[in-house]
């Protein structure tokens, strides 16, 4: 007996070091991400925020659910307090009261009191979503059935540049790099640095279509013949993605979005590789 149970000791340390061998495999195989900028398998939770607009949307959530916690629970212990004293057996003769002066001024002005505190902040968040500082950067963002185009025009005037301008498909299942999200990666990425100011400007060429980046906090409509705005200011480096957030079609669930958010030296570098072809000019485009 104890040679079995020693043999089963054995067969379980071996499958749990292996079981471990083969994470740590895995893990090392994965490309990394800085923090949670995509969304995981049962994800109950907010991604983590890459601008002070998502930050500020987080508090002002966790701040919300504080008077809906005490709300829900001062309401459920009232409903259960009634059901309990307001029963024959408890109270066999009935009041016989209809007012109660102090009672009604109480449920009238707290309501009011509370609908005040949470007024303030909320006023607060929605002035900042449409602020718009002056913008270093303007990107363009076109939604077409079923890609996104984009436009860097604030390089066009520089001596032998153009205007940065190119299409984000997503890519296919069987192209994908080991570690890739399926779904949301893309062939071109938009590359924008942390620290600035930018504008973006989203329209659509045929459809509605809505660009969304949860790690950002904006999801703006796309819609014909108009032009939306609005900001970011990205507060640290990272891989975000998001995906078009308006019905726009059969292939509306294939329209990813991945923005790279990176130094000012490397924006740079990338600028001139875009530009040029080559990494000489990086040192040419200043940043306020």
């Amino acid at each position: 007996m104890n040679y079995f149970n020693n043999c089963f000791e054995i067969f379980v340390e071996k499958l749990i070091e292996r079981l471990i061998e083969k994470l740590i495999e895995r893990l090392n195989s994965v490309s990394p991400i800085c923090f949670c900028d995509a969304a995981e398998h049962w994800q109950m939770g907010i991604q983590d925020p890459a601008t002070p607009v998502m930050e500020g949307m987080i508090y002002f959530h966790n701040y919300l659910n504080f008077y809906i916690i005490a709300i829900g629970v001062c309401v459920f212990w009232l409903i259960c307090y009634i059901i309990e004293k307001f029963d024959h057996t408890e109270n066999p003769v009935p009041q016989k009261f209809t007012h109660a002066s102090v009672l009604e001024i109480v449920w009238t002005i707290l309501p009011a009191i509370i609908l005040v505190l949470i007024a303030v902040p909320s006023f607060a968040l929605l002035y900042s979503l449409d602020e718009v500082i002056d913008p270093t950067i303007t990107l363009k963002i076109i939604g077409h059935q079923w890609y996104w185009s984009y436009e860097y025009s604030d390089y066009g005037n520089q001596k032998g540049s153009k205007s940065i301008c190119f299409d984000a498909y997503m890519d296919a299942t069987d192209t994908l790099n080991r570690g890739g999200f399926r779904l949301l990666e893309v062939d071109n990425r938009v590359t924008l640095p942390i620290n600035t100011h930018v504008r973006l400007l989203i329209t659509a060429a045929d459809v509605l279509h809505s660009w969304a980046v949860p790690s950002f906090g904006i999801k703006v409509d796309a819609c014909p013949g108009r032009l939306s705005q609005a900001s970011v200011f990205l507060k640290r480096v990272g891989v975000y993605y998001g995906q078009c957030s308006e019905i726009c079609g059969v292939n509306h669930g294939f329209m990813p979005i991945v923005v790279r958010g990176c130094t000012h030296a490397n924006y740079k570098r990338w600028l001139s590789w875009q530009i040029f072809g080559n990494l000489d000019h990086a040192h040419e485009f200043k940043f306020n």
